[in-house]
């Protein structure tokens, strides 16, 4: 029987590959690899083994757990091919194994041991990786993508599986693993089934990971998940398919075109809702870029933000400026800027306009390359601005590549279906609520529940608890917010609840976790990064960290004069932007002491052996007093464990003798410098991290992330300096 397979090879190989229209990326790098190979595949479906069998050069070897090799199912197919029954618990078998890999062989395996049931990986087992390292075996990675979509995986009522779908197997080129020589026993294990899950998580990037425009990416997503999912939500509670979407972002997109110039930069201001989603939608697929302006950010910056972006027109709405009172704002860029109403929009949308935009929809691809001629994945897609939170706000221009490469490095770690609903709070002015918390959602076929403000500290719960929400995106502000207000049961559906924007502080994790059973998971990341760096998953995580960086990339940590630990964090991949807009209408690409692509984040960090990442501080956020350096993090997170429901904001005045002190602004209002000073000697932390003076105040600003807005409370801090309350 194996004889027989093994000579229908070639006509099985053209018939899979024409059913499926199976694509094979990177076949060279298995003659590169030799002939002592351990491959390694992610395990999607039930056509994996037939697929790697019919599409390696040569018929390979499967180690099989004997679990899945006395089942009744496998057994037609375990017969036909060579395979090593392998138990890798067992301390002979994994013996067995290396002694048959050692005789220059080469043999496939499944390091997570199951098929998917999350669309994403599961468990690494030590196993394979204990069995590459002791076989001295060249390691190769091998991609499967598409056969999830397959009516033979797991994924029954998750995804929209079809018999046919596309496949394409990537291999990856071969790595060995880089052990330390002093490893030993479960640390070595460990270390190894490491690297086997970043080879793993490179290769569902690359599979996920496609050069094209974000428009392109929705039409491929649609193919993908169906026009008939239903994908968003907002409190209006009028569900939008992909099919309504792609209609909607058709009609608007006619009617603006008639107004703006192709390319052109239009603002957006708009709160969170179906009808932002549209809007911004409709401008790309009329090859327009849409600028998302932070309407909180008062009239000056707005104003600026226009005036760098260079807009024209700006998109918005009469309902959304009366019900949140900015009328000034409105009159304010009304004299230097053409305001469209969503609403004088609707109006124009005649029923021929409507027809025509569903007509569209239904051709989604062939509609945009009608109306946007060159579609290059490298031009800009969207300009966010920076929050500000420790000068003006500057313009970042995001291209299609970098924010698709974002998501694509997101999905490797956070793997949504659609029985997932993403309840997104954080406004998609700001990068997080935008690429996260909006995007990632939309191109993975899951629901995405718009709400329009983060600061319903009792509302937003219950609805959590009403939709069954499963994931959360939001910052330590407003997780801390939510916490005072809701049931127990009121997170009890969330899969994922994930903070960034800000610190997370350890008494919101402990009260997460006990008051609701959530772990919650810490991550890092800047605008300028499309902004996700770096994230704790449940399978990688570390509490106080904020995760492992993303595949793809690259750090340094450049030294800073008087800060022993760490340093000053340089990042580069294919999520760092484009650069910022200058004044001369331009784009000032990225500018760092490491090279071109280089991005200086600004913030103080160290990376631990394991490859999780810890920020210390903003390398703006320290004092120098004495001669050493002070992060005031050190003294907010003083005031953090004496005064947990309060807020606090560390910063720094002028003082002749010993150059700067630190003065606490805090909202407690029993604040006491004794009680810091007694803490700080109970910690061990440095005298030199006491505040000089703690100054009560009723309310600290924030920016609509949550995050302190810092130049603010620094004028707040001058006023009482030169005006102290009686």
């Amino acid at each position: 029987m194996k004889r027989l397979l093994r000579q229908l090879r070639p006509w099985l190989r053209e018939l899979a590959r024409r059913l499926f229209r199976v694509e094979v990326r990177g076949i060279e790098h298995y003659h590169a690899a030799g002939r002592r190979v351990l491959i390694i595949a992610n395990h999607v479906s039930l056509l994996d083994g037939a697929l790697l069998f019919l599409f390696l050069p040569e018929p390979p070897t499967f180690a099989v757990n004997t679990d899945i090799a006395g089942r009744r199912l496998f057994r037609p197919f375990l017969a036909c091919v060579d395979i090593f029954r392998l138990d890798t618990t067992h301390a002979l078998a994994i013996k067995a194994m290396v002694r048959f890999l050692r005789e220059d062989r080469k043999a496939v395996i499944f390091p997570e041991g199951r098929i998917s049931i999350t669309s994403g990986l599961m468990k690494i087992y030590e196993g394979p990786g204990l069995i590459a390292d002791r076989a001295e075996a060249v390691i190769l990675p091998v991609g499967i993508e598409g056969a999830q979509y397959s009516m033979f995986s797991y994924l029954g009522g998750r995804v929209r599986r079809r018999w046919l779908p596309p496949i394409r197997l990537t291999f990856l080129p071969p790595l060995r693993l880089r052990l330390p020589g002093d490893l030993r026993g479960a640390q070595r294990r460990k270390a190894a089934a490491r690297q086997l899950h970043d080879a793993l998580l490179k290769l569902s990037y690359l599979n996920s990971y496609r050069h094209e425009t974000l428009f392109a990416a929705l039409c491929r997503a649609v193919r993908t998940h169906g026009a008939g999912t239903m994908i968003a939500e907002d409190p209006r509670r009028q569900p939008l398919t992909y099919r309504a979407l792609l209609a909607r972002a058709f009609v608007l997109g006619d009617l603006i075109a008639g107004r703006t110039q192709p390319g052109e930069h239009v603002g957006i201001m708009l709160p969170n809702s179906t009808a932002a989603l549209a809007a911004f939608m409709a401008l790309h697929a009329e090859g327009r870029v849409p600028v998302m302006l932070n309407f909180t950010a008062g009239v000056k910056n707005v104003t600026a933000a226009c005036a760098v972006a260079r807009l024209r027109h700006i998109i918005t709405s009469r309902e959304f400026i009366d019900k949140a009172g900015l009328h000034g704002l409105a009159q304010a860029l009304a004299a230097a800027h053409r305001l469209i109403h969503l609403e004088d929009l609707k109006a124009q949308a005649t029923l021929k306009r409507k027809l025509a935009g569903l007509l569209a929809a239904c051709f989604p691809m062939r509609a945009y390359r009608r109306r946007v001629a060159v579609a290059d994945p490298e031009s800009t897609a969207v300009v966010l601005f920076t929050s500000g939170s420790e000068g003006a706000p500057k313009g970042v221009a995001l291209s299609h590549a970098n924010l698709l490469a974002n998501y694509a490095q997101t999905r490797t770690l956070i793997a949504l279906t659609q029985r997932d609903l993403v309840f997104n709070t954080l406004p998609m002015f700001h990068a997080f609520g935008l690429s996260a918390g909006t995007l990632l959602a939309v191109m993975e076929g899951a629901r995405v529940f718009l709400y329009p403000t983060p600061l319903h500290y009792r509302l937003i719960p219950e609805l959590c608890y009403e939709l069954n929400a499963t994931v959360l995106f939001s910052t330590n502000t407003f997780l801390s917010g939510y916490a005072r207000y809701a049931h127990p049961l009121d997170f009890s559906t969330l899969r994922f609840v994930i903070a960034g924007a800000e610190k997370l502080r350890t008494e919101t994790r402990r009260l997460w976790l006990e008051r609701f059973g959530q772990r919650v998971m810490e991550g890092y990341g800047v605008t300028e990064a499309s902004p996700v760096i770096a994230v704790n998953t449940p399978a990688l995580y570390k509490a106080g960290t904020v995760g492992r960086l993303l595949t793809g990339i690259d750090y340094r940590l450049e030294p800073v004069e008087g800060i022993a630990r760490g340093g000053r964090l340089l990042v580069r991949g294919p999520n760092v932007m484009r650069g910022y807009l200058n004044a001369e209408g331009g784009i000032t690409p990225p500018l760092a002491a490491a090279g071109p692509g280089w991005y200086d984040t600004g913030d103080i960090a160290e990376i631990d052996a394991e490859g999780f990442l810890t920020i210390t501080g903003r390398l703006k956020r320290f004092a120098k007093i004495g001669g050493e350096t002070v992060p005031l993090m050190l003294t907010e997170e003083l005031a953090m464990t004496l005064w947990p429901k309060a807020r606090h904001a560390a910063l720094v005045i002028a003082e002749g003798r010993k150059g700067e002190q630190i003065v606490l602004l805090t909202t407690q209002r029993d604040a006491d410098r004794h009680a810091l000073v007694e803490e700080a000697q109970r910690q061990g932390v440095t005298t030199m991290a006491i505040p000089r003076q703690v100054l009560i105040v009723h309310k600290l600003p924030q920016l609509a992330s949550g995050k302190i807005d810092y130049p603010a409370a620094t004028e707040i801090l001058h006023r009482l300096i030169e005006s102290p309350p009686a």
